[in-house]
């Protein structure tokens, strides 16, 4: 078997048998290197060349890649922290569970409907108006999950609500991390391949699959329309300390809070890849306006850190899976291979390519670093077999996205179960990654493969 099939299905299968997903990624890696042939570590003693080098030194090498972006996710869950400890979030959702209350059914139905409009806002907002990504789950969510409980409403529909936001955003708008996407990282690396794509516009080709996520969505509201009920439970061991520094909620504290909050979202917009400056320096606002103590500080802190401490983890560990992958050099070989057994026409090839796409980005867990990878490998095949320069983008930018909503190792999946499993009834393989594999992944590929063939 293709060692990056391999890789994939093994890391897959351990995870919907609820083993834990870094470890999934470890062994899945490992399964990959080995079918590939590479050995378990370096044998040479005195240095590993490229010819020598083993499994534990690419997964190493990986680690390293992923530890920027873990560390500034750990100091966005200790501002996100900050935030609840403010009592904003807390202010907000009193004031709806209050009306909530007092209101006739029709009412609470429309109470139900502003929350889900405002959630997939805010997941469309994080992409482009304020690219803070996931950050703005841990600050609104827990503190909602009582009035979704009281609303009965199925927190698989949150989960896809969120991550149509945050994935269907960026591989359609050219705006934020959707000008990274699609024209930095997109049409750069087509560019390099050796196809000229000036001129072309990137939201008329990806304008069918981005409604292939809106038909996904569509079908998510209509699967999960109907109540689910939670406990009214407290929120985690983790977040108890958090919990108990919880002082009284006051005009004063919500309004440092939002001073705080624009002073992250500032800062990104200002400057790129600041996303672990900008959180740093609105958990500073939060202490020198004296909302957390430097007696609260360390606890505060600390309860953001374990918060998203699981999220830092797998994504360092899907950056060592990533490395592995790369290194078996099985991804050129799996393309080869599926267009010589489908026959070479242009609609089989495309299947092909959305395909290995599919798997790539599942085992990756990241749009944004599968992109340089097919795109490589992808526009002499399309220039070969006659796509128009719309086609090969829409195959390149829906093999990219393809399996970023549904994979274990995806800030999209992992992003709504941190923030919907704050009190333990979020499962992340049955609640998050299953329900947006099966309602984005399946109609990407679709309307992927639909845009190939009429553009």
């Amino acid at each position: 078997m293709n060692a990056v099939i391999m890789g994939v299905l093994v890391m897959l299968v351990l995870s919907v048998f609820r083993i834990n997903v870094v470890l999934s990624l470890i062994i899945g890696a490992f399964a990959g290197g080995l079918a590939a042939g590479l050995p378990v570590a370096d044998y040479t003693p005195d240095g590993a060349t490229e010819a020598t080098k083993g499994i534990m030194t690419y997964f190493q090498t990986g680690l390293e890649k992923g530890a920027s972006t873990a560390l500034s996710y750990a100091v966005l869950g200790a501002f996100a922290t900050a935030i609840m400890h403010s009592g904003l979030p807390q202010q907000l959702t009193g004031v709806i569970v209050r009306k909530m209350q007092n209101d006739s059914v029709s009412s609470l139905r429309k109470i139900k409907w502003i929350l889900l409009a405002g959630l997939l806002a805010m997941g469309i907002m994080s992409q482009n108006v304020i690219p803070i990504h996931i950050a703005f789950i841990p600050m609104v969510v827990p503190p909602l999950l009582l009035v979704f409980n009281k609303l009965a409403i199925d927190r698989r529909l949150l989960t896809c609500i969120m991550t149509f936001g945050l994935v269907t955003t960026y591989m359609f708008l050219p705006y934020g991390f959707g000008e990274i996407f699609l024209k930095k990282i997109m049409l750069g690396n087509i560019q390099q391949a050796g196809m000229d794509v000036s001129g072309v516009n990137v939201m008329a080709a990806m304008a069918i699959p981005a409604l292939g996520m809106v038909s996904g969505l569509a079908l998510a509201f209509w699967h999960y329309r109907k109540p689910r009920v939670y406990e009214n439970r407290n929120i985690d061991v983790a977040n108890q300390n958090a919990a108990a520094l919880q002082p009284e909620i006051s005009s004063y504290r919500s309004g440092v809070a939002v001073l705080a909050i624009l002073m992250c979202f500032a800062t990104q917009l200002f400057y790129s890849n600041a996303l672990l400056l900008g959180a740093m320096l609105g958990f500073v606002v939060f202490m020198i306006m004296g909302v957390v103590r430097r007696k609260d500080a360390d606890n505060v802190f600390n309860s953001g850190i374990r918060m998203m401490a699981m999220v830092g983890m797998i994504m360092i560990a899907a950056q060592g899976f990533a490395e592995v992958m790369k290194a078996t050099g099985a991804i050129q070989p799996l393309v080869d291979g599926s267009l010589k057994l489908l026959g070479g026409s242009k609609a089989m090839a495309a299947f092909a390519m959305l395909l290995v796409g599919l798997l790539v980005t599942m085992g990756i867990g990241s749009s944004f670093s599968t992109l340089p990878i097919v795109a490589a490998i992808y526009v002499p095949m399309c220039v070969q077999l006659g796509f128009s320069p719309l086609a090969t983008i829409a195959i390149i930018g829906t093999a990219g996205a393809l399996g970023d909503a549904g994979s274990p190792a995806s800030d999209s999946t992992l992003g709504p179960t941190m923030g919907l499993n704050v009190d333990g009834q979020h499962d992340h393989m049955r609640d998050s990654v299953i329900p947006t594999f099966l309602h984005y992944n399946v109609p990407l590929f679709i309307f992927g493969w639909i845009a190939a063939m009429v553009l």
